[in-house]
């Protein structure tokens, strides 16, 4: 009995180094993971942040001219029947390593605050670094004009002044970020009714994240 108890604990021992090493490698096998993880994370982080950091998508009016421009004025009324229609170009850079995804949104006319023409702009994409160029019709609503006391005034001196504005809204994707952008054009500028030009544009832009 003393010969085979001395084998069992002889071969109880020998099993306990064999253990120890197996949960060893298992401890460096986890602490390797999680170091590698919180590698892999910090790296994205510190990418996010710098090469991918996000950037300001810019709207931009390139050009506005006068595709069409009909009046005719009342005299004994004082009233003023007017259509005119605008051919915009707008462009939207995105200054970003990754695309620029908008949701739907709306162009719009202004004459002295009031909304007087209105141009759905559909949902899309830009590209990393593209540059993307819109050809828009704008019209006046003349019935918006109906009840508005100055239209009379302007047109017989000659001068329309009015306003273009849009604005977009989206998102750019960067890794696991979702970062929200907004870009902003506001354009006033005046039509000159005797020779149909259109002069005095100033643009004034914004932009946020």
């Amino acid at each position: 009995m003393d010969v085979e108890g001395k084998a069992l604990k002889a071969g109880g021992s020998s099993s306990s180094p064999g253990l120890g090493s197996s949960g060893k490698r298992r401890k460096t096998c986890c602490l390797a993971v999680i170091g590698t993880t919180v590698g892999i994370v910090i790296l994205i982080v510190i990418l996010a942040f710098t090469v991918f950091k996000a950037k300001r998508p810019v709207t931009t009016f390139d050009d506005v001219g006068i595709k069409d421009l009909d009046l005719s004025l009342d005299i004994a009324r004082l009233t003023v029947d007017l259509n005119v229609t605008l051919d915009v170009d707008v462009s939207v850079k995105n200054p970003n390593k990754v695309g620029f995804k908008y949701s739907n949104s709306t162009a719009l006319l202004n004459y002295r605050g009031e909304l007087v023409g209105e141009v759905p702009l559909l949902a899309g994409d830009i590209s990393a670094g593209e540059t993307k160029h819109m050809n828009l019709l704008l019209t006046i609503m003349a019935d918006r004009l109906l009840s508005n006391t100055e239209i009379y005034s302007d047109v017989t001196s000659g001068v329309l002044p009015l306003n273009t504005y849009i604005r977009l809204s989206g998102k750019v994707k960067i890794f696991l970020f979702r970062i929200h952008a907004v870009s902003s054009s506001s354009c006033d500028f005046n039509i000159y009714i005797s020779n149909r030009t259109i002069d005095n544009q100033g643009c004034k832009y914004k932009t946020k994240l």
